[in-house]
Protein backbone atom coordinates (compact mmCIF):
# COMPACT_ATOMS: atom_id res chain seq x y z
CA UNK A 1 0.00 0.00 0.00
CA UNK A 2 1.40 3.78 -1.12
CA UNK A 3 2.03 6.20 1.78
CA UNK A 4 0.79 9.84 1.37
CA UNK A 5 4.14 11.97 0.15
CA UNK A 6 5.69 13.53 3.17
CA UNK A 7 6.11 16.79 3.87
CA UNK A 8 9.76 18.26 3.91
CA UNK A 9 10.89 21.09 5.55
CA UNK A 10 10.80 23.16 2.74
CA UNK A 11 7.74 22.16 1.67
CA UNK A 12 6.22 22.84 5.63
CA UNK A 13 7.35 26.11 6.03
CA UNK A 14 5.59 27.11 2.03
CA UNK A 15 2.68 25.83 3.25
CA UNK A 16 2.61 27.37 6.48
CA UNK A 17 3.21 30.88 4.83
CA UNK A 18 0.47 30.49 2.69
CA UNK A 19 -1.79 29.81 5.24
CA UNK A 20 -1.02 32.40 7.25
CA UNK A 21 -1.14 34.55 4.98
CA UNK A 22 -4.55 33.12 3.84
CA UNK A 23 -5.75 33.42 7.75
CA UNK A 24 -4.61 37.03 7.51
CA UNK A 25 -6.60 37.99 4.16
CA UNK A 26 -9.84 36.07 5.46
CA UNK A 27 -9.93 36.73 9.17
CA UNK A 28 -8.63 40.34 9.30
CA UNK A 29 -12.24 41.78 8.89
CA UNK A 30 -13.01 40.48 12.35
CA UNK A 31 -10.04 42.46 14.00
CA UNK A 32 -9.59 45.15 11.47
CA UNK A 33 -10.32 48.92 13.38
CA UNK A 34 -12.99 50.41 12.36
CA UNK A 35 -11.14 53.65 10.59
CA UNK A 36 -10.41 50.39 7.75
CA UNK A 37 -12.37 49.99 4.83
CA UNK A 38 -13.05 46.57 4.87
CA UNK A 39 -16.57 46.57 3.08
CA UNK A 40 -15.20 44.76 -0.14
CA UNK A 41 -12.61 42.50 -0.91
CA UNK A 42 -12.87 43.74 -4.37
CA UNK A 43 -10.04 45.98 -4.00
CA UNK A 44 -7.23 43.51 -2.18
CA UNK A 45 -8.22 40.00 -3.78
CA UNK A 46 -6.24 40.20 -7.12
CA UNK A 47 -3.52 41.03 -5.06
CA UNK A 48 -4.31 37.69 -3.32
CA UNK A 49 -4.62 36.21 -5.77
CA UNK A 50 -1.52 36.76 -7.70
CA UNK A 51 0.19 36.19 -4.59
CA UNK A 52 -1.44 32.78 -3.98
CA UNK A 53 -0.35 32.17 -7.32
CA UNK A 54 3.00 32.67 -6.77
CA UNK A 55 2.80 30.29 -3.33
CA UNK A 56 1.67 27.29 -4.89
CA UNK A 57 3.84 27.12 -7.62
CA UNK A 58 6.69 27.24 -4.28
CA UNK A 59 4.65 24.43 -2.63
CA UNK A 60 4.26 22.29 -5.88
CA UNK A 61 8.47 22.95 -6.75
CA UNK A 62 8.96 22.23 -2.70
CA UNK A 63 7.27 19.02 -2.96
CA UNK A 64 8.40 17.83 -5.99
CA UNK A 65 12.82 18.74 -5.13
CA UNK A 66 12.27 17.18 -1.62
CA UNK A 67 10.19 13.75 -2.97
CA UNK A 68 12.10 13.50 -5.92
CA UNK A 69 9.18 13.21 -8.12
CA UNK A 70 8.85 12.89 -11.70
CA UNK A 71 6.73 14.43 -14.40
CA UNK A 72 4.29 11.80 -14.96
CA UNK A 73 3.05 12.87 -10.93
CA UNK A 74 2.82 16.13 -11.58
CA UNK A 75 0.71 14.73 -15.16
CA UNK A 76 -1.86 13.08 -12.44
CA UNK A 77 -1.82 16.42 -10.42
CA UNK A 78 -3.21 17.93 -13.14
CA UNK A 79 -5.70 15.28 -14.47
CA UNK A 80 -7.31 15.25 -11.10
CA UNK A 81 -7.60 18.96 -11.12
CA UNK A 82 -9.38 19.14 -14.66
CA UNK A 83 -11.89 15.74 -13.23
CA UNK A 84 -12.29 18.18 -10.14
CA UNK A 85 -13.71 20.94 -12.37
CA UNK A 86 -15.34 18.85 -14.26
CA UNK A 87 -17.31 17.36 -11.27
CA UNK A 88 -17.79 21.14 -9.66
CA UNK A 89 -21.01 21.82 -11.62
CA UNK A 90 -22.79 18.51 -11.47
CA UNK A 91 -25.38 19.31 -9.10
CA UNK A 92 -24.18 22.78 -7.76
CA UNK A 93 -27.19 24.47 -7.78
CA UNK A 94 -29.22 21.91 -5.91
CA UNK A 95 -28.84 22.19 -2.05
CA UNK A 96 -24.94 21.95 -1.84
CA UNK A 97 -24.21 19.03 -3.75
CA UNK A 98 -21.28 19.17 -4.56
CA UNK A 99 -19.29 15.69 -5.69
CA UNK A 100 -16.27 17.16 -6.57
CA UNK A 101 -15.32 17.59 -2.99
CA UNK A 102 -15.51 13.30 -1.84
CA UNK A 103 -12.74 13.32 -4.96
CA UNK A 104 -10.76 15.99 -2.96
CA UNK A 105 -10.87 13.81 0.27
CA UNK A 106 -9.46 10.76 -1.37
CA UNK A 107 -7.13 12.32 -3.58
CA UNK A 108 -5.81 14.51 -0.61
CA UNK A 109 -5.68 11.22 1.52
CA UNK A 110 -3.22 9.18 -0.86
CA UNK A 111 -1.35 12.47 -2.39
CA UNK A 112 -0.37 13.87 0.79
CA UNK A 113 -0.40 17.35 2.36
CA UNK A 114 1.55 19.65 -0.04
CA UNK A 115 0.58 18.12 -3.45
CA UNK A 116 -2.91 17.78 -1.57
CA UNK A 117 -2.99 21.69 -1.21
CA UNK A 118 -2.09 22.19 -4.59
CA UNK A 119 -4.28 19.89 -6.15
CA UNK A 120 -7.38 21.60 -4.46
CA UNK A 121 -6.49 24.87 -5.12
CA UNK A 122 -5.92 24.55 -8.77
CA UNK A 123 -9.01 22.70 -8.84
CA UNK A 124 -10.83 25.32 -7.64
CA UNK A 125 -9.10 28.00 -10.18
CA UNK A 126 -9.99 25.38 -13.16
CA UNK A 127 -13.39 25.02 -12.29
CA UNK A 128 -13.91 29.00 -11.96
CA UNK A 129 -12.49 29.21 -15.51
CA UNK A 130 -15.00 26.27 -16.87
CA UNK A 131 -18.10 28.04 -15.01
CA UNK A 132 -17.26 31.41 -15.27
CA UNK A 133 -17.10 32.27 -11.81
CA UNK A 134 -13.85 34.18 -11.42
CA UNK A 135 -14.29 37.44 -9.11
CA UNK A 136 -13.01 38.65 -6.08
CA UNK A 137 -13.96 35.84 -4.27
CA UNK A 138 -12.11 33.11 -6.27
CA UNK A 139 -8.83 33.40 -4.00
CA UNK A 140 -10.68 32.56 -0.87
CA UNK A 141 -12.20 29.58 -2.38
CA UNK A 142 -8.80 28.50 -3.75
CA UNK A 143 -7.52 28.68 0.20
CA UNK A 144 -10.39 27.07 1.60
CA UNK A 145 -10.29 24.15 -0.90
CA UNK A 146 -6.57 24.18 -0.28
CA UNK A 147 -6.90 23.41 3.29
CA UNK A 148 -9.97 20.76 2.83
CA UNK A 149 -7.78 18.69 0.43
CA UNK A 150 -4.45 19.26 2.65
CA UNK A 151 -6.17 18.16 5.92
CA UNK A 152 -7.38 14.98 4.00
CA UNK A 153 -3.26 14.30 3.24
CA UNK A 154 -2.53 14.66 7.70
CA UNK A 155 -5.02 11.87 8.60
CA UNK A 156 -2.89 9.20 10.50
CA UNK A 157 -1.42 7.47 7.31
CA UNK A 158 -3.23 3.99 5.96
CA UNK A 159 -0.28 1.89 7.62
CA UNK A 160 -2.43 2.64 10.90
CA UNK A 161 -6.30 2.77 9.80
CA UNK A 162 -7.05 0.24 6.54
CA UNK A 163 -10.21 -0.71 5.23
CA UNK A 164 -13.31 0.03 6.59
CA UNK A 165 -11.84 2.40 9.47
CA UNK A 166 -9.79 4.12 6.99
CA UNK A 167 -13.04 4.70 4.92
CA UNK A 168 -15.19 5.97 7.91
CA UNK A 169 -12.61 7.99 9.03
CA UNK A 170 -12.45 9.82 5.79
CA UNK A 171 -15.94 10.24 5.74
CA UNK A 172 -16.29 11.58 9.05
CA UNK A 173 -13.79 14.07 7.99
CA UNK A 174 -15.26 14.90 4.25
CA UNK A 175 -18.40 15.78 6.69
CA UNK A 176 -16.30 17.84 9.09
CA UNK A 177 -14.39 19.66 6.83
CA UNK A 178 -17.23 20.21 4.14
CA UNK A 179 -18.52 22.45 7.00
CA UNK A 180 -15.39 24.40 7.61
CA UNK A 181 -15.17 24.83 3.99
CA UNK A 182 -18.48 27.13 3.87
CA UNK A 183 -17.44 28.64 6.90
CA UNK A 184 -14.12 29.98 5.40
CA UNK A 185 -15.89 30.91 2.31
CA UNK A 186 -19.14 32.90 3.92
CA UNK A 187 -16.78 34.72 6.09
CA UNK A 188 -14.48 35.40 3.22
CA UNK A 189 -17.80 37.11 1.48
CA UNK A 190 -19.54 38.23 4.26
CA UNK A 191 -17.98 41.86 4.56
CA UNK A 192 -19.91 42.56 1.48
CA UNK A 193 -22.91 43.08 3.39
CA UNK A 194 -21.35 45.81 4.98
CA UNK A 195 -23.72 49.11 5.24
CA UNK A 196 -27.15 46.81 5.40
CA UNK A 197 -29.57 47.13 7.90
CA UNK A 198 -29.19 44.04 8.56
CA UNK A 199 -28.52 42.46 12.08
CA UNK A 200 -26.40 39.76 10.54
CA UNK A 201 -24.54 42.47 8.44
CA UNK A 202 -21.03 43.06 9.21
CA UNK A 203 -20.46 46.54 11.36
CA UNK A 204 -17.25 48.31 11.13
CA UNK A 205 -18.12 50.06 14.02
CA UNK A 206 -18.74 46.95 16.02
CA UNK A 207 -16.19 44.87 18.25
CA UNK A 208 -14.17 41.72 17.93
CA UNK A 209 -16.92 40.03 19.68
CA UNK A 210 -20.02 41.75 18.03
CA UNK A 211 -19.37 40.83 14.63
CA UNK A 212 -17.90 37.05 15.54
CA UNK A 213 -21.66 36.72 17.07
CA UNK A 214 -23.06 38.54 13.83
CA UNK A 215 -21.11 36.28 11.19
CA UNK A 216 -22.56 32.77 12.87
CA UNK A 217 -26.08 33.60 12.71
CA UNK A 218 -25.68 35.03 9.22
CA UNK A 219 -23.97 31.62 8.70
CA UNK A 220 -26.55 29.76 10.51
CA UNK A 221 -28.98 31.83 8.79
CA UNK A 222 -27.85 31.91 4.90
CA UNK A 223 -25.29 28.89 4.19
CA UNK A 224 -26.53 26.16 6.92
CA UNK A 225 -28.68 23.88 4.38
CA UNK A 226 -26.06 24.23 1.73
CA UNK A 227 -23.20 23.01 4.06
CA UNK A 228 -25.34 20.35 4.79
CA UNK A 229 -26.10 19.29 1.70
CA UNK A 230 -22.33 19.34 0.69
CA UNK A 231 -21.80 17.68 3.67
CA UNK A 232 -24.01 14.37 3.19
CA UNK A 233 -23.54 14.32 -0.47
CA UNK A 234 -19.54 14.10 0.28
CA UNK A 235 -19.77 11.07 3.18
CA UNK A 236 -21.95 8.99 0.53
CA UNK A 237 -20.00 9.38 -1.81
CA UNK A 238 -16.86 8.42 0.04
CA UNK A 239 -18.47 5.48 1.31
CA UNK A 240 -19.88 3.89 -1.89
CA UNK A 241 -17.05 5.21 -4.06
CA UNK A 242 -13.96 5.44 -2.29
CA UNK A 243 -12.48 1.92 -1.94
CA UNK A 244 -12.47 1.48 -5.50
CA UNK A 245 -11.25 5.23 -5.72
CA UNK A 246 -8.74 4.78 -3.24
CA UNK A 247 -7.35 1.41 -4.96
CA UNK A 248 -7.32 3.61 -8.39
CA UNK A 249 -5.43 6.44 -7.18
CA UNK A 250 -2.68 4.46 -4.93
CA UNK A 251 -2.32 2.51 -8.30
CA UNK A 252 -1.97 5.63 -10.10
CA UNK A 253 0.81 6.99 -7.58
CA UNK A 254 3.00 4.15 -7.78
CA UNK A 255 3.07 4.12 -11.26
CA UNK A 256 3.78 7.87 -11.58
CA UNK A 257 6.50 6.95 -8.78
CA UNK A 258 5.02 8.81 -6.05
CA UNK A 259 7.11 7.07 -3.36
CA UNK A 260 11.02 7.62 -4.05
CA UNK A 261 12.81 4.64 -2.63
CA UNK A 262 15.20 5.35 0.21
CA UNK A 263 18.55 3.62 0.19
CA UNK A 264 21.28 4.23 2.89
CA UNK A 265 24.78 2.69 2.05
CA UNK A 266 26.77 0.75 4.54
CA UNK A 267 30.01 1.48 5.25
CA UNK A 268 31.05 -1.09 5.92
CA UNK A 269 29.89 -3.81 3.11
Amino acid sequence: MSSPVRLGPRSLAALLLVSAVGVVAIGWPLFAPPSSRIASHAQDAPWLFAGLLVLLVAVLAATISESGLGPKAVAMLGVLAATGAALRPVGAGTAGIEPMFFLMVLSGRVLGPGFGFTLGSLTLFTSALLTGGVGPWLPFQMLAMGWFTMGAGLLPGPERLRGRAELALLAVYGFLAAFAYGTVVDLAGWPLLSGTASNIAFDPDAGPAANLARFLAYSLATAMGWNLGRALCTVVLTLALGPALLRALRRATRRAAFETAVTFDDPGA
